[in-house]
């Protein structure tokens, strides 16, 4: 049906085919060497030249692309919003198509180079002008969509969904298939099935030999062997911590919550330093034991006992919080019923508290399970002659050999491994309800402890505290003296060296080796923060509050980059990005990519929770007094999400600050970050100088949480407490 020309349809509508105008009449169409917002490319026309100009220059094959906004013009002129689609998804095939068939280094294809008979035209990475094309065609196909009666006929729900498909579907699933198709093919981009099957199943992968003493096993098994140890201690040491914060009366339970965050704010690698300035053989227990006892010093941090000892440290708090959670979901009434039946604390407990918390048991294992084998930095620091799949991949990219595709096929042993634990999970998780906490209010008291099991708690939570003190008292110290355990003198070299700011001729300047590196991750982590906030929110919406064909495969995808270890990231965003049509590798906005769709997820999540407990009457009330979906969500839902948006944009920026497994793959001289920064320090052996910034990390990190955590305050439940030494209702 046409629209009157005030329609809010032709308004849009006329905006998107404005929006395809500039970006083929105005825009540069190819990627600008220096940078899009250097604005170089304005005193130099010629290298920033828009699509319809090159159509006339030599690419004829861009000259299709002008026909779409012409017809898209034509068909607005007409009052007729129907048909738009189609026009919008021909332009946006035809850019897909001649985008992958013409590459920098000619045909994109095989059998187009057979077919023409040479090696073809050739063209530079997508630009801005392509981007903004891209955005125009898939809106005008939202509009046509939404015009056919899609999610009730709602303009920006279709657009926001084909919006946040798109995105999911470019850095999300195409680096996977980039993955897949490069372990398949030669180095010369044939396809070699034989090839990939030697590599896949190649001795170095799948070996047992280790069972027999004749040798190691495989990466595959070492990384599956360390992840389920690191998994039963996790689980063994995060349960005992969970019971001490919540069914004991010990007072320092503040001493668990730093604890709880501290692995959260800290580089990944970090601590696998500060144990080998203790445990290494010139570390400071090894010299003590050597001078004092004649033990002899060795190299047994250096492997899988360094390596475990580094992920029980970095990841038993990640438990303890999920078992934490699991724990406060026990209904204390429950428990008080059994006592009241003459039950005593240790039958209570097995009988009933066990039962109910095995599930979270199961998803602390699962989840400390996911994040070792995910685990890229504490290999790569201690892991010395144990080869596990992520340091493989990074060796087989960044080695002698550098072989792509041997990457790639590790990469997905690796990715089949987290992926199949991450579905275990869901699928443990999904198919068992143990709820006992209903709407109605619980004025029980959780259950104390039996005697023997607080014992034992103490006794076997003691060990992991004092060790945890000790490495990050070393990693909070051990950069401000000589070399500690040997010379203990204080000092500020290490300090002044990174962080050193001086006076020149025009003023004061940063001359630390170090500020580089944090400005840049400070700023790049400031630019992701809102995009993972904003696309996670937005998608936790659509979720929630939307009913569309596709939406399990919608929100599987959403939350695929929670189960992809940053090795995999990283090697498939250098797969699918290092060369046109979408050539990002060596720019900033890669690793803001990277940061965003790796935490979006905790984004996803939070969103998922908090909409959960608003009404969706409150949504029905606003569409009822004729509000778009655009401003109920702007007006009505947002605010009422500002816990989730802080949640998400913390989150987010945390993570980005002290990422490393994936950016160390993307990160260039100009692009330098602060976690590559430490790794490259710690393997020329300045520890001093690692550790300093590690510290000076931690301690940024740590005010940015407390001042969030004043700002926003925490949860309070509403049950009954025994005085002033009640047993603390979180940790």
């Amino acid at each position: 049906m046409p629209h009157s020309p005030a329609s809010p349809i032709r308004r849009d509508v006329v905006g998107w085919v404005l929006l395809a105008f500039a970006s083929v009449l105005l825009l540069p169409w190819y990627k600008i060497e220096s940078g899009f917002f250097s604005f170089d490319w304005l005193s130099h026309p010629a290298e920033a030249m828009p699509a319809a100009a090159l159509s006339f220059a030599g690419r004829p094959w861009l000259a299709p692309l002008l026909l779409a906004p012409i017809a898209a013009a034509a068909l607005v002129a007409a009052r007729r919003t129907r048909g738009l689609g189609l026009v919008g998804a021909l332009g946006l095939g035809w850019l897909i198509a001649e985008g992958f068939a013409i590459i920098h280094s000619g045909w994109g294809y095989a059998w187009l180079a057979a077919l023409a008979g040479t090696k073809g035209p050739m063209q530079p990475g997508l630009g801005w002008g392509a981007t903004f094309y891209c955005v125009a065609m898939l809106m005008l196909v939202a509009a046509d969509l939404a015009e056919h009666g899609w999610c009730k006929g709602d303009r920006f729900v279709v657009g926001a969904l084909l919006g946040v498909i798109a995105a999911m579907l470019l850095f999300v699933a195409y680096p996977l298939v980039s993955i897949l198709l490069s372990a398949i093919k030669d180095n010369e981009g044939h396809v070699a099935f034989g090839l990939f099957a030697d590599k896949f199943l190649s001795p170095g992968i799948w070996s047992l030999r280790c069972l027999g003493g004749s040798g190691s096993c495989g990466s595959a098994w070492n990384t599956v062997a360390l992840a389920v140890l690191v998994g039963v201690l996790c689980t063994a040491l995060g349960l005992p911590l969970a019971l001490i914060a919540l069914r004991t009366r010990v007072r320092a339970k503040w001493l668990l919550r730093m604890l709880s965050v501290l692995p959260i704010i800290t580089p990944p690698f970090v601590i696998g330093l500060a144990l080998i300035l203790l445990f290494g053989r010139a570390g400071i227990v090894t010299t003590f034991l050597a001078t004092h006892f004649g033990i002899p010093r060795s190299r047994w941090i250096y492997g899988m006992p360094g390596i475990a000892m580094a992920q029980v440290l970095a990841f038993t708090p990640i438990a303890f919080l999920v078992l934490v959670g699991v724990l406060q979901g026990v209904s204390p009434s429950v428990e008080e019923a059994s006592q009241t039946l003459r039950a005593n604390r240790w039958r209570t407990f097995r009988t009933i508290t066990w039962p109910l918390i095995r599930p979270g048991l199961a998803s602390a294992f699962l989840i400390a399970f996911i994040e070792s084998m995910a685990d890229f930095a504490n290999p790569l620091v201690i892991g010395g002659n144990f080869n596990v799949l992520s340091t493989d991949i990074f060796f087989a990219v960044v080695g002698a050999a550098h072989d792509q595709g041997r990457a790639a096929v590790l990469a997905i042993v690796l990715l089949g491994f987290t992926i199949a634990a991450f579905v275990a999970q869901r699928r443990w998780v999904g198919r068992r309800s143990f709820v006992t906490v209903a709407g109605k209010g619980d004025g029980g008291l959780p259950a104390a402890l039996p005697d023997r099991l607080r014992i034992g708690c103490y006794v076997a939570t003691a060990p992991w505290l004092v060790l945890t003190l000790v490495v990050y008292a070393i990693i909070l110290g051990g950069g401000f003296v000589t070399a500690i355990g040997r010379d203990n003198t204080p000092t500020l070299e290490y300090f002044l060296t990174a962080f050193s700011i001086e006076k020149g001729v025009n003023g004061w300047f940063l001359s630390g080796s170090a500020w580089p590196s944090l400005l840049m991750t400070i700023g790049l982590a400031l630019v992701a923060m809102p995009l993972t906030a904003a696309i996670g929110i937005l998608t936790a919406w659509l979720l929630d509050r939307q009913r569309f064909a596709g939406r399990g495969l919608f929100e599987f995808l959403a939350m695929m980059s929670f189960a992809i270890p940053g090795t995999v990231v990283g090697i498939s965003y250098i797969l699918a990005f290092n060369v046109p049509p979408v050539q990002l590798t060596g720019t900033g906005l890669i690793i803001v990519i990277s940061f965003v769709f790796r935490n979006m997820p905790v984004s996803i999540r939070a969103g998922l929770a908090n909409l959960a407990q608003i009404d969706k009457s409150l949504d029905e009330a606003s569409l009822t007094l004729r509000a778009r979906s655009f401003s109920t969500f702007r007006r009505a839902i947002l605010p009422l999400l500002k816990p989730a948006i802080v949640t998400a944009m913390i989150y987010s920026f945390v993570r980005a600050v002290t990422a490393v497994s994936a950016v160390i793959f993307l990160v260039t001289g100009r692009f330098n970050l602060s976690t590559v920064y430490i790794v490259g320090r710690a393997d020329v052996g300045e520890y001093g100088i690692a550790i300093v910034y590690a510290a000076v990390m931690i301690v940024v990190m740590m005010a940015v949480l407390v001042g969030i955590q004043l700002a926003v305050g925490e949860r309070r439940l509403g049950r009954r407490r025994p005085g002033s030494e009640a047993i603390a209702a979180g940790a």
